[in-house]
């Protein structure tokens, strides 16, 4: 049973295949790690699996949890599906055609027959209303409530379960869009209704009408998930508040997450990087190459003394204005299958076998080679299996998918596994090299960090490539993500389009501007009803010289706003990227930003104990067959490894949430937080 004393916080990330939960009692500092399978139909149903487990095995009830965090795939897999809500969308009459006509560009500019993505909303759910605001707030064409009332009647008809509104202007003057959506709800109370200025009030018609649609496709399915989460847990003896993390990189109640879901879209892989923040800061690192490599994609960003955030994004199809963690993607994670193109050239990925059939080697159904059968075949991956045993590995499975291909190639099946790591390893490092120039960075002078299931797996051959200073392995890196969850602050985004030239920009409409979203900002974070250590805000500017098609966002110092402190940051900062700055062209301010952060406790490291139970198998030996050539590596169990403790390739760790492969070349230690720090030897 657990201890009347302990208090308990809770992370959590449900994947496509796992939902990771990640337990640490706030006494003793001890951390416990658990899997379950995601259930894709009832997600919440995951984490009940998942918190009667934790009691069953560890005691620990639900009562005993006095934080809980948690990030879901439900509401990006949605969109990506196109299996959400039906959704209307009432607009500003002569703008019927926006989600069709989009920015008219071609997805890929060398392909002129690419097919033109769907939109989410078809036109017969597109209802036109004769009202027009001019860009100061002048009403040309005022706004009817019988106009309004029909439009909504409309598309009920047609089965919509949310209406997004988005009229011309609002981003500025959202007093029609305000109207439009009380009388809604007048006439019809029950019925979901979000516009386009309370969620996003930023200049660019297409990308706001977009945001407010995708929250009413993804809402409606969000908002039961949360209800039946919160209903479930406190069935369960929960007692807690429930959190629900954001794509950037922040955390809200899911009373705003359910309003709000579009900010929820990329939570996963932001909760990664905020992770892996956490961990530089303990370690005193804040030069940090992520790599988190789980079963379908390799998702990858740069720590640069703060974790990036990029304003334009992409989902599917889909820009996504939000603020979100800059993270960049590409699919060759362990799933993904290994094939032949038309010259016959050895590829990894896209493609990837999923959780179902999934690798050869799960004895699920599949049986085209992947990047896992690979590990299997080569000895990386225990025989025994993952999971501390839970699921079995089937190694002669692993080796039949791997002789189909390999026998059209002419090599053996260890033969063939070994190419398929080294063009997994070439396809990251061709995604990793170019962002490290654009940002003018020397992968010498960074760390690489590695979580995910396949992360700590792959890092020591893709450091091996890149002569990373060294490579760090955290203690649970297969459940990060949920660590993310559990360190992550408060954190909320706010805009307003001004689209001026520095002339017609004065220092009273500057600071009115910051005031107003500083105002909005602490009636945010003050609605949340959650204690903080402290709070800051960070302002920034999107700015560009007059004529330019593409803005800068510049984070301002710690200095009074004016107009020329402006032009002088800007300037500064485009010099910095750049190396030239001219000055002495005008500049156009185009949106202004106030992020706020409300900084919540952290779990205390001082007594830190990341294993609940050690390991009591013996060091054996295996044989290992990578990058040419066969070796003996040293196996042993990743909880028995204390603070101070050396060692050198190959060798492979196990634990009950990954594998970590250090091949020849590599000597590491582990440091005072139970981080594995490899060094590659000159």
């Amino acid at each position: 049973m657990s201890k009347a004393s302990s208090r308990y916080r809770l992370g959590v990330d449900i994947g496509g295949t796992f939902t990771d939960m990640l337990m640490m009692d706030e006494e003793s500092g001890q951390m416990i790690t658990l899997k379950v399978p995601s259930n894709r139909q009832n997600p919440e149903d995951s984490i009940i699996l998942g918190l009667s487990q934790l009691a069953e095995r560890f005691g620990i009830g639900a009562k005993d949890i006095v934080y809980f965090s948690h990030g879901t795939t439900l509401g990006v897999n949605t969109l990506l599906e196109r299996d959400g809500a039906d959704v209307g969308l009432i607009t500003t009459r002569g703008f019927r055609d926006i989600l069709e006509m989009r920015r008219l560009r071609l997805s890929k500019a060398n392909d002129l027959f690419v097919p033109r993505p769907r939109a989410l909303v078809p036109r017969r759910r597109v209802v036109e209303v004769e009202e027009r605001l001019a860009h100061d707030g002048e009403v040309l064409i005022a706004l009817q409530r019988d106009e309004v009332i029909a439009a909504a009647r409309q598309l009920l008809d047609e089965g919509v379960k949310s209406i997004a509104v988005c009229f011309l202007h609002s981003y500025r003057h959202d007093a029609h869009e305000a109207q439009a959506k009380a009388w809604i709800h007048e006439a019809f109370p029950e019925l979901y209704v979000i516009t386009s200025s309370e969620l996003w009030p930023q200049q660019r018609e297409y990308e706001r009408c977009l945001v407010s649609v995708i929250n009413g496709y993804i809402g409606e399915r969000m908002r039961n998930y949360f209800d039946t989460l919160q209903v479930k847990a406190a069935a369960a003896g929960m007692t807690t508040r429930v959190f629900s993390t954001k794509s950037n990189g922040g955390v809200m109640g899911l009373e705003a997450a359910g309003e709000r879901p579009v900010e929820t879209l990329l939570s996963g892989p932001a909760s990664g990087v905020i992770g892996a923040g956490f961990i530089g800061q303990v370690i005193g690192d804040d030069k940090l190459i992520t790599l988190d490599m789980g079963g379908t994609s390799v998702d990858m960003a740069v720590i640069d003394g703060e974790v990036p955030y990029s304003n334009e994004n992409t989902v599917g199809d889909f820009p996504v204005l939000l603020p979100a963690v800059d993270v960049s993607a590409i699919g060759a994670g362990g799933g993904s299958v290994a094939w032949l193109d038309a010259e016959g050239v050895l590829k990894v990925g896209p493609r990837s076998a999923g959780a179902r059939p999934g690798p050869a080697c799960y004895s699920r159904g599949g049986t085209e080679p992947t990047v896992t059968d690979a590990y299997a075949a080569l000895g990386i991956m225990s025989p025994d299996g993952i999971l501390g045993g839970e699921m079995k590995l089937d190694i002669d499975k692993a080796r039949t998918a791997l002789a189909t291909l390999g026998d059209r190639l002419g090599l053996t099946p260890e033969q063939t596994a070994d190419a398929i790591l080294q063009v997994a390893t070439a396809n990251i490092y061709a995604e990793l090299v170019p962002q490290l120039a654009r940002r003018g960075i020397d992968a010498a002078d960074f760390s690489l960090l590695a979580y995910g299931a396949a992360g700590p797996t792959h890092v020591f051959m893709l450091a091996r490539e890149l002569n990373m200073r060294r490579t760090i392995v955290p203690p649970t890196p297969g459940t990060l993500c949920a660590l993310g969850c559990l360190v992550a602050d408060l954190r909320a985004d706010f805009v307003r389009s001004l689209w001026l030239e520095s002339s017609e920009l004065t220092d009273e409409l500057l600071t009115r501007t910051y005031e107003g979203l500083r105002r909005e900002a602490e009636g945010w974070l003050s609605a949340q009803g959650v204690e903080v250590t402290r709070t800051y805000l960070i302002q920034s500017a999107d700015i560009c010289y007059n004529g330019q098609s593409f803005e800068l966002n510049v984070v301002f110092p710690d200095e009074p706003l004016s107009v020329a402190g402006l032009e002088r940051w800007f300037h500064d900062r485009y010099e910095q990227l750049y190396g030239f700055a001219d000055r002495a062209n005008p500049i156009r301010v185009l949106e202004a930003r106030v992020q706020i952060v409300g900084v919540t406790g952290k779990p205390d490291f001082t007594n830190f104990r990341p294993f609940a139970t050690i390991s009591d198998k013996p060091v054996s030996e295996r044989r290992v067959y990578e990058h040419g050539k066969e070796v003996t590596a040293k196996i042993c169990q990743r909880s028995t490894l204390t603070p101070g403790t050396e060692f050198f390739g190959p060798a492979v760790i196990e634990q009950y949430d990954t594998t970590v492969y250090i091949p020849e070349g590599f000597r590491v230690t582990v440091d005072a937080w139970h981080n594995l720090i490899g060094e590659l030897l000159k």
